[in-house]
């Protein structure tokens, strides 16, 4: 219910080299501070808005306050796509959440950040309907954008990402994942199981005495190094 525009960024720790052979690894657990991120993207804001001739509507004590930029490392990523999916795949809130609707006022309930306690709350039909508006984009904004690799006029795959990642990370990788180069007849017949007939996926390798010496990770599970 209250008033706070902000933006997620995911940046993957690490890129491609300008040649496309190599991936270059960010070191471990670090991007960039965030003290000096700050004012450098509040001084980028403040120059777009400028240039829209739209600064003159902001209150000036705006730029000189504290703009938040949290940098956190997030292992692999999937848990703050899990966090972050719901702001692009569901409206502001959900109708099972709405508890009560009358004439003047709607009921419904939330959980607070941090908590695992639900709480209710009834605010007037006004109210409710502005804080709903405040998760609608202006015209001309979109909700999620994609930059570098992942953009949809990038020349680099992301198999191909995975592949340098994996020659990265060791051979192994990439030795047991099937993107490494395999023989025609290997891929137009792959073997299969004698029970149920469906075919046989490669899940690890092993030396002459049986020892597993490679796992292979599918693709939801691949470790990339972040950097916060």
């Amino acid at each position: 219910m209250i008033f706070h525009p902000h933006v997620h960024f995911v940046v993957p720790g690490g890129g491609v080299s300008e040649d496309g052979t190599e991936w270059l690894s960010t070191p471990s657990n670090f991007l960039f501070p965030e003290a000096v991120a700050s004012p450098v993207y509040r001084q980028k804001f403040r120059e777009e808005l400028r240039a829209a001739d739209l600064e003159k509507n902001v209150d000036p004590t705006v730029w000189r306050g504290w703009w938040e930029v949290h940098v956190q490392p997030v292992s692999d990523g999937r848990a703050v796509l899990k966090y972050l999916s719901p702001y692009v795949f569901r409206v502001a809130i959900s109708d099972n959440r709405i508890l009560e609707c009358t004439e003047t006022s709607v009921t419904f309930k939330y959980t607070p950040s941090k908590s695992k306690t639900t709480k209710t709350r009834t605010v007037e039909g006004c109210q409710f309907v502005l804080g709903f508006l405040q998760h609608a984009l202006p015209k001309g904004f979109r909700k999620v954008r994609h930059y570098g690799w992942m953009a949809s006029n990038s020349r680099t795959t992301l198999d191909r990402i995975k592949w340098l990642v994996w020659l990265f990370l060791g051979w192994t990788y990439w030795l047991g994942s099937g993107v490494a180069p395999q023989p025609e007849s290997r891929q137009s017949q792959r073997p299969k199981c004698p029970h149920c007939g469906s075919e046989l996926r490669m899940i690890g390798m092993t030396n002459a005495e049986g020892r597993i010496i490679c796992r292979v990770l599918p693709d939801h599970a691949i470790k990339f190094l972040d950097s916060g």
